[in-house]
C-alpha cells in the first residue's frame, strides 16, 4: 500500500471517507450508484465492468461479480470478456458494451462516427450516456485504488 493505513483502519473507508471526506464520500455515492440504479442488461454492465477491471488491473474487481435480484453472470464471462471480439458468447450488446469499454479506457480519442453507428443502432441515447458514466466511474475508482495499493481490500460496490 502507499497509503499508510492506522491499525484496525479498513482501507477503502480510511482513505475515501477519513482522508477526504468532502471528495471521497461523493465519489463513493456515485460509484454506489452505478450499481444500485443502472438499468442496463446485466450481462452488458458486468461485460463492460470486467473490461476495466482487465486493463486496469484492480484484483478486487476482476474476482468481483456484480449481484441483481439473486443473479449473477456465469463465471466464464471474464474469460469471453477478454475474447470480446471473437467469442460466441456475446450478443452485439453485450460485444458493444465491452468494445466501448475496452475503446473509452485505451483510445477514446478514435471513436468514430462507424462506432458510434453501431452503438446507436443497440443502444439508446441513455443507456449510452449511463454506460459512458458506469465506465468512467470503473476506470478512475479502479486506478485509483491500485494506484493506492488499496485494491486487494476493496469493498466498492460489494452490498
Amino acid at each position: 500500500m502507499i497509503i499508510d493505513i492506522p491499525e484496525g483502519e479498513d482501507a477503502i473507508p480510511y482513505v475515501w471517507s477519513e482522508m477526504v471526506p468532502e471528495i471521497g464520500v461523493a465519489a463513493a455515492a456515485f460509484s454506489m450508484s452505478v450499481y444500485d440504479h443502472s438499468k442496463l442488461g446485466l450481462r452488458e454492465f458486468e461485460a463492460a465492468r470486467m473490461r476495466i477491471a482487465q486493463i486496469n488491473g484492480c484484483i478486487f474487481c476482476l474476482d468481483w461479480r456484480t449481484e441483481r435480484d439473486g443473479e449473477k453472470v456465469e463465471e466464464s464471462l471474464i474469460d469471453a470478456v477478454e475474447e470480446w471480439r471473437t467469442t460466441d458468447a456475446f450478443d452485439d450488446r453485450t460485444r458493444l458494451a465491452a468494445e466501448y469499454a475496452e475503446r473509452y479506457a485505451l483510445d477514446h480519442h478514435n471513436l468514430d462516427d462507424e462506432f458510434w453507428t453501431r452503438m446507436k443502432a443497440h443502444y439508446t441515447q441513455a443507456e449510452i450516456v449511463e454506460l459512458s458514466m458506469a465506465i468512467g466511474s470503473w476506470i478512475a475508482f479502479g486506478r485509483l485504488n491500485h494506484v493506492l495499493g488499496i485494491d486487494s481490500v476493496c469493498m466498492i460496490g460489494a452490498h
